[in-house]
């Protein structure tokens, strides 16, 4: 995922309190200025630091299942977990 310092965004359920600070350091690319660096795989002493604002669920998804001619009905939901997150840094 590209993020850039102070982006808002919703990432799958990250286990911490709100207001806490999270890290990220298999980063893949970072872009300073214009100077590329490209891990192999990952960049070396890079990281992301996240602040987590919020948790929340996204909308409910239906599945319904059906078999024709055979009265078979099954339905099922699902709310996926979100946590709503700010980047506050990006050290190369």
């Amino acid at each position: 995922m590209k993020v850039e310092k102070d982006q808002k965004l919703f990432v799958h359920r990250i286990n911490a309190e709100n207001g806490s600070t999270v890290e990220f350091d298999k980063v893949l690319l970072v872009d300073n200025g214009g100077t590329v660096t490209v891990g192999t795989p990952t960049v070396n002493g890079a990281k992301v630091v996240l602040e987590v604002v919020s948790q929340a669920k996204g909308d409910k998804v239906l599945i319904f299942h059906k078999k024709r001619r055979k009265g078979h009905r099954k339905l099922n939901g699902h709310r996926q977990q979100f946590s709503e997150v700010i980047v506050k840094e990006i050290i190369a």
